[in-house]
């Protein structure tokens, strides 16, 4: 069964009251068996446009990737960092090719 992922791009506006969303975004993370794999970092743009964070964040598969972000335990963290941030965010299944 192929892994599903989130992959997000985020601009932050208040990095000190974003620290908050990352406090509590644990609790979701930990209860779906999220793993992050990029979380910030150098990055260069090579094509297009991006928010200058990139996320991938792996699941053990693409219906717990989507149950994580429609759980109560994010949606509150997702409150937190709504009114100090931008993201795109991707929900998407892994290849297992």
């Amino acid at each position: 069964m192929p892994k599903g992922y989130w992959v997000g791009h985020v601009s932050i506006d208040d990095p000190e009251a974003y620290e908050k969303y990352r406090a509590a975004n644990g609790e979701a993370f930990a209860k779906y068996g999220a793993r992050f794999l990029v979380r910030g970092g150098r990055q260069q743009i090579a094509e297009g446009e991006a928010r200058p964070r990139t996320v991938v964040i792996e699941f053990p598969d693409y219906e717990a990737a989507r149950a994580c972000y429609e759980s109560p335990e994010y949606q509150g963290a997702k409150k937190l960092r709504d009114p100090v941030s931008l993201a795109d965010l991707v929900i998407v299944e892994g290849w297992e090719g």
